[in-house]
């Protein structure tokens, strides 16, 4: 294997000359620096990362922590996250918090010791006192997805409120007008989010969102099999079931299967976070998608700008619905009808 000082002599320059050239030192000439590229590939010659961090005090490494690798939701953004980081000159190393606080702060605790440049979270809830402490030590951060209330770093998420309006819209246009919702954790800030955006647009259309026709998640399949089997027992089950994320609407789905009913002839199911998967379901799942990608490569300028010296922002971007076939969509009118300006009573469907 080449050394740097094979490389000098091959350049006909000086070790501290290549040194210098490969960390982009102002000092060397156009011909100098040629000259050593040339020599690089050559000889195929490659720099000691760990060496070369001790010198410039910077890894070109990133830390990613997401709330579930098993979600596609988080394998798509850890994806984007990863090629963007590439494409600037960053490695990603990433840790799965698994949707539990103490091994997310076991993952930001270990990728801090490993001295990574700059570090993106989706906090799994928003007391983690480490990620308020980081902050405060100056830590390059960005939170993506979700955030903690009070820690000032950038935050790169998708705006719901629009979508849930225009999902809630939608059903009201088909007919329902018993409408729940499984909830993720209301630690999370999309947990609690989410669960107001849907209030706050059924109150638009004179409905009310009853406590029975709130189950509580925790953003996995279990959790949705276990709320909907609730809604189920329910003396006047709801019509629809507004799912909060992708992995809890798979566990609602099983659980209606289950007790040999249909989606949508005996109960709709519509969900938040669309995935590939649900254009292969039977039937195809309305669902709330988000830019995943783009929230992803956002998140990685984000950082990179702070980690390089500039001034990052926050980034908002629109989340939309996508109507498929599992809230009855066909017989879909072709106007959405606008919201009452009154309030009048929620009007209530058979269920026979």
């Amino acid at each position: 294997m080449a050394s740097i000082k094979d490389v000098a002599a091959a350049a006909g320059v000086s070790v501290a000359t290549v040194s210098r050239a490969l960390n982009g030192h102002p000092s060397v000439s156009a011909d100098a620096r040629a000259r050593v590229m040339e020599a690089v590939d050559a000889l195929g010659y490659r720099p000691n990362a760990v060496a070369r961090s001790l010198r410039t005090d910077q890894t070109r490494t990133l830390g990613l922590v997401i709330s579930d690798v098993l979600n596609p939701y988080f394998t798509e953004l850890a994806r984007s996250v990863e090629e963007e980081a590439r494409a600037l000159g960053y490695s990603v190393i990433i840790g799965n918090a698994d949707e539990r606080p103490e091994l997310q702060d076991h993952h930001v605790r270990t990728l801090l010791d490993r001295r990574i440049d700059g570090l993106l979270v989706s906090p799994t809830d928003g007391g983690s006192p480490l990620m308020l402490d980081a902050a405060r030590a100056g830590t390059p951060m960005v939170f993506v997805d979700r955030w903690i209330p009070g820690v000032d770093v950038p935050v790169v998420r998708a705006d719901g409120q629009a979508a849930v309006r225009d999902l809630v819209a939608h059903l009201c246009r088909l007919g329902h007008r018993r409408l729940a919702i499984i909830a993720g954790p209301a630690a999370t800030t999309t947990g609690s989010e989410r669960v107001e955006a849907f209030r706050a647009a059924l109150a638009e259309y004179g409905l009310s969102l009853p406590d029975v026709y709130i189950g509580q998640g925790d953003f996995q399949a279990e959790s949705g099999r276990r709320v909907t089997e609730g809604f189920l027992d329910l003396p006047e089950p709801p019509e629809v079931v507004f799912a909060a994320d992708n992995l809890m609407a798979l566990g609602a789905l099983d659980a209606v299967r289950a007790r040999g009913l249909r989606v949508p002839d005996d109960i709709a199911l519509a969900a938040f976070d669309d995935i590939p998967w649900f254009v292969h379901t039977d039937p195809p799942v309305t669902a709330i998608a988000q830019p995943t990608g783009e929230l992803g490569r956002a998140a990685v300028r984000a950082l990179v700008d702070r980690i390089e010296g500039r001034t990052p922002r926050s980034v908002t971007l629109p989340a939309r619905l996508v109507v498929r076939r599992s809230c009855g969509e066909t017989h879909v009118p072709s106007q959405t009808p606008a919201p009452p300006t009154q309030s009048p009573s929620p009007v209530q469907r058979s269920t026979s």
